[in-house]
């Protein structure tokens, strides 16, 4: 679980084709028909993740560290829940927009 009360909170993300026209790589949860970007804990986590994603295979991606609140807002401008997982894809946390 993450402290959302700590103004000064990072969290990893998966960033798709950040040469180009970057943006945060959002998931699909087909069972509850919910558009979501996943956030990890830590850089490791969010490395060992990235592998179990789906993505376009002709793009680049990297994992960044972001503010947490930073996300939270994108996620809301934009329709996304936030998914808080781990390295294996267990889902930590959710958080709607």
């Amino acid at each position: 679980m993450l402290d959302k009360n700590n103004e000064d909170l990072w969290v990893w993300v998966v960033v798709q084709d950040p040469e180009g026209a970057e943006q945060f790589l959002g998931q699909f949860n087909e069972e509850q028909k919910v558009s979501f970007i996943p956030v990890f804990p830590d850089k490791e986590e969010a490395e060992k993740g990235l592998k179990g994603l789906a993505k376009d295979e002709s793009l680049k991606y990297q994992v960044e560290a972001i503010r947490y609140r930073e996300i939270v807002e994108h996620a809301s401008r934009n329709g996304f829940h936030l998914y808080v997982i781990n390295g294996d894809g267990g889902i930590i946390e959710k958080a709607a927009p």
